[in-house]
């Protein structure tokens, strides 16, 4: 099993840029373990940890509803907002400026095959940034994410996440709220969830943040708890 991980920071992206260059390692990668099951070969497969931010954009998931975006096209370029429907799970969240994304593109064959334990993996990460910086986070019962005050009527989510899993090569993962613009959610049902409200890092410290500092603490908490080497 290879666990060796190629760290990229794309730093700010388009998002179908983004999603183009993603699938081109995603297939790239399933593309591989096809040929080695089809010729009983044992050549290693590569695994990836992308970190980005993006323009403006709001992106349905498969499984979510049209209806969660609240604007016409009108209203997005008001916004100056782009929309996508894309091949994850999960329903519409919003990406923008000051938020992490993360695309761990990973071979779980070399890792683990579960993918209830990555998402709760990945969840674990955020949740020990968090409390780096004094911020007690969690999980809310029934719902993939992040959380702060998730056992209450306070429940605010802080890190969305929806996954492809193919083979067992993932793509696409989670965005974490640091420094977000938070009144972009206000234009959507975010995860089609209409009763619980969204927060950042900086609403809930009261100052802006150190994304380069946050990105370096999510990123040495994924590489620890997934035991990858990274590189």
């Amino acid at each position: 099993m290879n666990k060796v991980v190629k760290f990229i920071d794309w730093g700010l992206t388009d998002y179908q840029d983004a999603w183009t260059r993603q699938e081109e390692i995603f297939d790239k990668i399933v593309a591989l373990k096809t040929k080695n099951r089809r010729e009983n070969s044992q050549i290693e497969t590569q695994n990836y940890l992308v970190f980005n931010e993006h323009a403006h954009v709001y992106t349905l998931g498969k499984s979510g509803k049209p209806a969660n975006l609240l604007l016409d096209e009108e209203g997005l370029v008001e916004k100056q907002a782009t929309y996508y429907k894309i091949n994850r799970g999960g329903d519409i969240t919003y990406h923008g400026p000051g938020q992490i994304v993360g695309y761990p593109i990973l071979d779980l064959d070399n890792f683990f095959t579960d993918i209830h334990l990555y998402l709760r993996t990945l969840e674990e990460a955020v949740i020990l940034t968090m409390a780096d910086y004094g911020l007690e986070a969690g999980r809310y019962p029934g719902y993939t994410g992040v959380w702060l005050d998730g056992t209450n009527e306070k429940a605010r989510k802080i890190c969305a996440m929806g996954v492809r899993c193919s083979r067992w090569v993932t793509m696409h993962g989670f965005a974490f709220n640091v420094n977000t613009d938070l009144n972009y959610f206000k234009n959507i049902v975010p995860c089609g969830i209409d009763d619980k409200d969204v927060t950042s890092m900086q609403r809930e410290l009261g100052r802006e943040l150190d994304i380069e500092e946050v990105k370096g603490k999510l990123k040495n908490h994924i590489a620890q708890l997934f035991k990858m080497e990274l590189v």
